[in-house]
Order: structure tokens, then C-alpha cells, then sequence
């Protein structure tokens, strides 16, 4: 998908804050009782937020009912094998892997050798 993105933590409990929410784009906001986890634009975060950047993201697209499996270690498997780390994030419908921008041009030959195809947008 286009952009980079950032992986962003706040203190567990912490409201959601509005930073978050702006945008069309792709967002996603994790809560447990350790922490709140944010994925947003890059940039999008205030200064001072703890965030790892530099994130890319890859959207595996599919309706993929739930009783299927392996669909996400198909793509995660390839890129462990490559040294490839991944940040993986499930919706409701759709699955993603993050990678880190270093990574993301390796990502991209070792998908396509595994036989997927990747679209650059």
C-alpha cells in the first residue's frame, strides 16, 4: 500500500487519541491491558509519541473465510525464510504484513518467487 507507516505505543488505558483517528487511510489501534498500540500514516503521530517508523504495508487481498488456514503463514513463511520480519494485523476481512522499508524490496521479490502477486501502488 502506499506510504510508510508507523507502529505507535501508549500507556495501557490511555484514551484514544484524536491523532489517531484522522484520515482515510489506513489506521489500526490495539488495545490490551499492557498497552495501546497504534499503526497510522507516518508523521501523523505528535512529536513526543513513542513510534517506531519506517514501516511498509502489505494488504493481502482476498475475502478470506475464517475457517481457512495458512493464508497469512503463505506469506509470512516465505519472508521468515528470507530474514524478513514482519508485523502481521488482522481486520474483520482482510489480512496485512508490515515490513520495514529496508526490507520491503526483498519482501516484494521473495512474495512474487513464493507465487503471489504483488501490486505497487
Amino acid at each position: 500500500m502506499k506510504g510508510r507507516f508507523s507502529v505507535c505505543r501508549l500507556n495501557p488505558g490511555e484514551a484514544i487519541p484524536a491523532w489517531a483517528m484522522r484520515g482515510s487511510g489506513f489506521a489500526s489501534i490495539t488495545r490490551t491491558a499492557e498497552e495501546v498500540s497504534i499503526v497510522c500514516a507516518e508523521g501523523q503521530a505528535p512529536e513526543g509519541t513513542k513510534c517506531e517508523s519506517g514501516w511498509r504495508l502489505f494488504k493481502i487481498e482476498g475475502l478470506f473465510d475464517f475457517a481457512l488456514t495458512g493464508i497469512l503463514v503463505s506469506v509470512a513463511k516465505p519472508l521468515n525464510d528470507a530474514g524478513v520480519s514482519i508485523l502481521a494485523l488482522s481486520t474483520y476481512d482482510t489480512d496485512y504484513a508490515m515490513v520495514k522499508e529496508k526490507d520491503a524490496g526483498t519482501a516484494v521479490k521473495t512474495l512474487t518467487s513464493a507465487g503471489h502477486t504483488v501490486r505497487i501502488e
